[in-house]
């Protein structure tokens, strides 16, 4: 018995480490598949692994709302501080993926590698243009995010976890409404869609991942949880639904568009996505109520389908319309 528990032990260790892998895979097949609109396979795959990164700070950062004061035994606790010591590493990636991704599209602008970019370079970047100084404010959000985590590892009490969830969003935020967002003919209004579409997103994929991950293997956190989280993700669905038609209505104006361009493609790849999300969902909390449904292994497979799904929304960020 020794030897396939402690097997299952790695396994159970090492499945966090898959999604944002599936993500990097599924944004590097969309960026291949439109590559004739330009798009950059290693902004593109960096992208996707920052997109994951920060969507797990968010998830991290909601930890303390899923794991309420009343269900906080010794279980609880445990639970929270692995959250803590999950969002350093998350955190840590979250900025270096983000600096990364911060000189290979200022190597895009310039039109030379990336091993040639200079700080001067840099500097303009981040200055002049909207998108670098997003990415320079992501950046800054990650290391919000990582120096809060540590304070908490030292000192729990010290920083509430809700500072660390606003961090997070604010941070994953900060790309969508610097992108091509800047350029729509409808420039407010396609910020303030792109942001609640992105903020609702990253709370629902992040939320079920950390749920899946760290709560549900305990029955009674589990148990207080699932029904934080079915409010959370109900509003998240509806959310993400609503503003991703209306984007996609400011930055494609012609429905033909969704069939003649690589942007359309990828966007229709998205919403099937979003919605094969919303039927699980519906039918997991369904089969909960009548207590027939494996809750993990579902939630294993939205999981997996939202890692997809941030793959693809990564590479329709890098693609324009």
């Amino acid at each position: 018995m020794g030897a396939p528990t402690a097997a299952r032990g790695t396994a159970e260790r090492l499945a966090p480490l898959v999604w944002p892998l599936i993500a990097v895979g599924a944004a590097l097949v969309a960026g291949v598949l439109v590559a004739a609109v330009g798009v950059t396979l290693a902004a593109t795959a960096v992208r996707g692994l920052a997109d994951a990164a920060a969507v797990a700070c968010v998830g991290l950062g909601l930890v303390t709302v899923l794991v309420p004061t009343s269900a906080r035994d010794a279980t609880g606790t445990a639970v929270i501080r692995r959250g803590d010591r999950a969002t350093v590493v998350a955190a840590g990636g979250w900025l270096v993926t983000v600096l990364v991704s911060l000189v290979l599209r200022t190597a895009e602008a310039v039109g030379r590698s990336a091993g040639s970019v200079t700080a001067a370079d840099l500097g303009a970047f981040v200055t002049r243009i909207a998108a670098g100084r997003g990415l320079l404010l992501t950046a800054l959000c990650a290391l919000v995010v990582l120096g809060c985590a540590v304070a908490r590892l030292r000192t729990p009490e010290s920083v509430p976890g809700r500072v660390v969830l606003v961090a997070a969003l604010l941070g994953a935020l900060t790309p969508a409404v610097t992108g091509h967002t800047g350029s729509s003919p409808d420039h407010q209004l396609a910020v303030v869609t792109v942001a609640l579409h992105v903020g609702a997103a990253a709370l629902w994929v992040g939320g079920l991942g950390v749920l899946l991950v760290l709560v549900a293997p305990h029955r009674r956190q589990r148990e207080k949880a699932l029904p934080r989280f079915s409010r959370i993700a109900t509003v998240c669905v509806v959310g993400t639904g609503i503003t991703g038609l209306a984007n996609a209505a400011l930055r494609l104006p012609r429905l033909t568009d969704l069939l003649t361009t690589g942007y359309g493609a990828l966007l229709l790849v998205k919403t099937g996505l979003i919605v094969v999300l919303a039927l699980l969902g519906a039918l997991s909390r369904r089969r909960l109520q009548r207590g027939t449904l494996p809750v993990l292994r579902w939630a294993g497979i939205e999981v997996t389908v939202m890692a997809v799904t941030i793959g693809v929304a990564a590479a329709l960020s890098q693609t324009a319309p």
